[in-house]
């Protein structure tokens, strides 16, 4: 649940909707909210496009993930 979090604060950041955030990233989605409601995890893959469309790089959404979990 902790990436899902994370991801709806860096697309809300973005000003994005669900559904623009999954055209610009090229997922379905049903996929980003899945991801969003802690029900699926994405790929690494995944983790690449998402950071590309919300425009930012991979690891900041993996260390938010991190701190989100409570690790430094």
């Amino acid at each position: 649940m902790a990436f899902g979090r994370v991801l709806r604060r860096y697309r809300r950041a973005a000003g994005l909707t669900q559904e623009q955030l999954a055209l610009e990233a090229d997922v379905q989605r049903t996929y980003v909210s899945l991801m969003e409601l802690g029900r699926n995890q994405p790929t690494i893959t995944t983790i690449f496009k998402l950071a590309r469309a919300l425009h930012c790089t991979p690891s900041a959404m993996v260390s938010a993930t991190e701190e989100e979990c409570g690790r430094p």
